[in-house]
């Protein structure tokens, strides 16, 4: 164990190098194979190794490169990043207003002792999400997902992920030393038999999308959810994570939380109110809330209650509502405006919720450098798959509808020419 560990940090043992087998190693030790297991088993808990579906036990990358900037060459159209439109954001200035104001009147009061969560953002939470459950707030709803997964889980387990999904999801799991394993995803969300092969392969935590699953738009639909919940049942020591992370924005998409003894829900409201205003709204069982709050506390300690102010008052504004309908109907349409477009040119791409949609192709890079060609950049599916075929993500959320027909045709162009 102790010359593993040192030919991984001398760089000997790169990153994803795949180690011999365990009857391998104690012929060359001179070793049972009880006890090499019994090492590696140490070594997969201390995360110098992990296991993987196939691959065996391969070095762990724990310091692996993070989420690239995407690259949008000068000139080309941004179909490429997932942000919402800045355009459809709530003014902020009557907001910051309120909250100088406050914290003039009371100059005195001192931050290491007030309530973690500011007590308008509760008492909205309590009024229009009827999900029960212990309340938390965290720098956004991936924060609230990393603080859980690192909470609850150990190095070497495994963690249901949709695929295609998130690449940052990814990203963390390597970090932690915890092992990804893709659930399939259609426009409902992960498919029942993707959940049910993941939990009976012995996934200890399972992360699901519920509305605008990144990148193919999926949906949870109460029929998908009710088949999850019920599977999800037999499993009740699985860890759910449900990543709400267009929070605020769209019909609220059924829930599968509860079905097990650990689970949280996130709802941000970076894409309704501004992606600056990092801060999520986290329910959940009390023993995974507080193991995560308990992290929260060991780090920054709590999220900024002047932040939290400025959300708590654009929530309580009497333009909100009105403002974030009006945000939820542009994004839906221009959604649809692109579907439509690509439909009537006898492509099939999905987006059933959200900012973006996924087309899958069948050479992400010849049709990236294709689209690139005719002024515009797309997102390459690869850093979004594990097991699923390749793709490519478009974002629209900025995108005016007199703008479609020309992209749809751009995309239309591409395919062809990608072969």
């Amino acid at each position: 164990m102790r010359s593993i560990e040192r030919d991984v940090a001398s760089g000997r043992l790169a990153p994803g190098v795949r180690l011999p087998s365990v009857r391998s190693l104690a012929a060359s030790a001179g070793l049972s194979p009880s006890t090499v297991a019994s090492a590696l088993a140490e070594l997969r808990r201390r995360g110098v190794v992990v296991s993987r579906e196939r691959s065996g036990t391969v070095v762990a990358d724990l310091a692996g490169p993070g989420p690239v900037a995407p690259y949008v060459s000068e000139g080309a159209v941004d179909l490429l990043n997932g942000g919402p439109d800045l355009a459809l954001l709530p003014e902020l200035t009557d907001a910051l207003r309120m909250v100088a104001a406050a914290a003039l009147a009371a100059p005195d009061r001192d931050p290491y002792r007030a309530d973690a969560i500011h007590a308008g953002l509760e008492s909205w939470w309590r009024e229009r999400v009827p999900t029960p459950g212990t309340l938390a707030v965290t720098s956004g709803a991936f924060d609230a997902v990393e603080r859980t997964l690192a909470a609850t889980l150990r190095h070497g387990d495994r963690v249901g992920v949709e695929d295609p999904g998130y690449p940052p999801i990814l990203h963390v799991l390597r970090a932690l030393g915890l092992v990804a394993v893709p659930m399939p995803v259609d426009d409902e969300g992960p498919t029942p038999s993707a959940l049910r092969t993941v939990l009976g392969a012995g996934a200890r935590a399972v992360i699901v999308t519920p509305k605008a699953q990144n990148p193919t738009g999926a949906r949870l639909t109460e029929g998908r959810a009710a088949a999850l919940t019920a599977i999800l049942r037999k499993h009740p020591g699985t860890v759910l994570i449900e990543d709400d992370h267009l929070g605020l924005l769209g019909p609220t998409a059924p829930t599968l939380t509860g079905s097990t003894e650990r689970w949280v829900l996130t709802r941000s409201v970076s894409k309704a109110l501004g992606p600056d205003l990092r801060v999520a709204l986290v329910v959940g069982d009390d023993a995974t809330v507080r193991a995560m709050a308990s992290r929260l506390r060991a780090g920054p300690g709590w999220v900024s209650h002047l932040l939290q102010g400025v959300v708590a008052a654009l929530l309580s504004a009497p333009g909100t509502p009105a403002l974030l309908a009006a945000a939820e109907r542009a994004y839906d349409d221009r959604r649809r405006g692109l579907l439509d477009a690509l439909a009537d040119r006898g492509l099939d791409a999905r987006g059933a919720s959200g900012l973006c949609i996924w087309l899958p192709v069948r050479d992400e890079t010849s049709f990236c450098l294709a689209m690139a060609d005719r002024g515009y950049a797309v997102a390459p599916g690869a850093p979004f798959r594990l097991a699923s075929g390749p793709g490519v993500r478009v974002t629209t959320s900025r995108l005016q509808a007199d703008e479609v027909p020309a992209v749809a045709d751009a995309i239309a162009d591409a395919v062809l020419a990608a072969g």
